[in-house]
């Protein structure tokens, strides 16, 4: 009898990864697990890009706010860039993390494609991205007025994501209406 349960062996392995495989399919990958959530907004002492100051966390604190990280090598940023342009206009604080980056490179890229930050943290080593479990760039995160993580998105932040995700939220740690 024990060499017929064997034979049963690789179909219940088969039936164990199909199961897994399965499960994997309904995940969305746009959501990603965040630590942070919840929490502030990790403690960093960092340059500021083009300036001559050091930014720490204090520096985004006193309205809700984005924190967008951003790179000049990353394809879907220069996609999203026009969208957070309009948002900047709008009203909506954005402020920038440029994303183990070369300062000349990110100095060139908002010069010609506009700058939509207030200002921007130069994280040359990715000390701030790992910090924050940054997977790559673009990441942003919503913070409350108080410099505390309430949301994450991963990928590009463009109308669709703003009016259905990020506005919402937005509006709520506003208490009232948003851009």
């Amino acid at each position: 009898m024990a060499p017929r349960l064997k034979l049963f062996i690789p179909l219940l392995l088969f039936a164990a990864m199909a199961v897994f495989l399965f499960r994997g399919l309904s995940l969305d990958p746009q959501e990603l697990p965040s630590a942070l959530l919840d929490r502030p907004l990790p403690s960093f002492s960092l340059p500021a890009l083009g300036q001559e100051r050091t930014l720490q966390r204090e520096d985004l604190l006193g309205e809700p706010a984005l924190l967008n990280v951003w790179a000049t090598w990353c394809v879907a940023c220069r996609v999203e860039h026009p969208y957070l342009r309009q948002l900047a206009d709008s009203g909506v604080p954005i402020y920038g993390v440029n994303y183990k980056d070369e300062d000349a490179d990110a100095a060139r890229w908002l010069g010609e494609l506009g700058n939509p930050y207030r200002f921007n943290i130069a994280d040359r080593d990715g000390s701030l991205g790992l910090d924050l479990g940054v997977y790559g760039a673009p990441e942003t995160y919503l913070l409350d007025a108080d410099g505390v993580i309430r949301y994450r998105h991963v990928g590009v932040v463009d109308e669709r994501v703003w009016q259905t995700i990020l506005q919402p939220r937005y509006q709520q740690l506003l208490g009232g209406d948003a851009p």
